[in-house]
């Protein structure tokens, strides 16, 4: 009998593309699962820097310039430490994010992002407040009536009210006509006309402690107030540094004399003008702050003094000047003792085609 080998099993061998598919579709969910988690890490660091580290700290002011950037901003809040993370911030934005005129702002240290997206989202909340040597109450209510959150008429009764008074003032006086400082004020949020009346007057107590009024008026033989009254005037028809002093000099000279002080200035302010053509007609002008009719100082200040037109007040050089008139486009004076001085200087002053 014939036997035959059994016929071979084929060998069963695993393919190699089934294998490598495998090992991708796990590779891919590793992978996955990996940037998920990374992005659900990175979500809730990005909530957890968005919250604030602590109670709102002191509050600071930033400042953003034309073109500033998220990014740029981020790192100046980061900065200040009113957030901690410069790169959240960013992030957040890229969601939430809002747009950041230039400007001023207010911000507490510690603060969240939330808080400080809900104050830059409705622009800047800080302002500056310049107010010129010369200005007057009502010049100065007009302006304050500009800012956000203030209107002119209630400051202007505020002033008035009493409220807020000068060491200077005259007992029974709630006049603050000449009694705020000029210069620039950082308007903050929230800040009441009451507040920044007291700045402003805290500011020119300060400055004419500082140059000595009580005792300069003192040695003049005026009241402070007087003094401060002479120093408007000053401001007015001074126009520039070099005249102030003389122009102190012709008005106590001419009050030592009894003569009327005769001061355009005082009857523009009579009239509520800064400024502009003077006509006969405004010398019959029937107002006691008509100096032309009415010898002596005005009844009060009639625009708020520069230092330098406080000092010149204060300390007015020695002269016997009782005359001046503009003589140069540049805004310099010319001085005199006699009325012929004066007439000379007048004639000078025509040949430049000074007005």
């Amino acid at each position: 009998m014939t036997t035959h080998d059994a016929a071979p099993v084929p060998e069963v061998r695993a393919r190699p593309f089934a294998h490598r598919a495998h090992r991708w579709r796990t590779a891919v969910v590793m992978i996955i699962g990996l940037v998920v988690v990374v992005i659900g890490a990175g979500v809730l660091w990005v909530f957890h820097e968005s919250s604030s580290s602590g109670p709102p700290g002191r509050q600071v002011i930033v400042t953003v310039r034309p073109g500033t950037g998220t990014g740029q901003f981020a790192s100046m809040l980061v900065s200040d430490r009113i957030i901690g993370s410069a790169l959240a911030y960013r992030i957040w934005n890229l969601v939430d994010g809002v747009t950041i005129q230039p400007g001023r702002y207010a911000l507490r240290r510690n603060s969240s992002f939330g808080a400080v997206d809900g104050i830059v989202g409705n622009g800047p909340n800080v302002f500056s407040l310049v107010v010129p040597p010369g200005f007057t109450v009502s010049e100065l209510a007009r302006r304050v009536g500009q800012l956000p959150g203030h209107d002119a008429g209630h400051f202007a009764t505020v002033a008035a009210s009493g409220t807020v008074r000068s060491q200077f003032g005259p007992t029974g006086s709630h006049d603050l006509e000449g009694l705020l400082a000029p210069g620039t004020y950082t308007v903050m949020p929230g800040e009441t006309d009451t507040q920044l009346l007291t700045q402003m007057v805290d500011r020119f107590d300060t400055t004419a402690d500082a140059l000595g009024l009580v005792a300069g008026a003192g040695r003049l033989g005026l009241t402070p107030y007087q003094v401060v009254i002479a120093a408007s005037i000053v401001e007015k028809e001074g126009v520039i540094q070099q005249n102030l002093g003389p122009v102190a000099r012709v008005i106590l000279n001419r009050l030592a004399d009894n003569m009327p002080l005769q001061m355009n200035a005082t009857v523009l302010y009579a009239e509520g003008r800064d400024g502009g053509a003077f006509t006969s007609s405004d010398l019959t002008l029937q107002s006691p702050y008509n100096s032309y009719l009415n010898k002596g100082l005005t009844p009060t200040p009639i625009s708020f003094p520069s230092e330098a037109a406080l000092a010149a007040a204060i300390n007015p050089p020695p002269g016997s000047w009782l005359y001046f008139v503009v003589v140069a486009a540049d805004g310099t004076e010319a001085f005199s003792s006699t009325y012929a001085g004066q007439l000379a200087n007048e004639a000078l002053a025509a040949r430049r085609g000074v007005p």
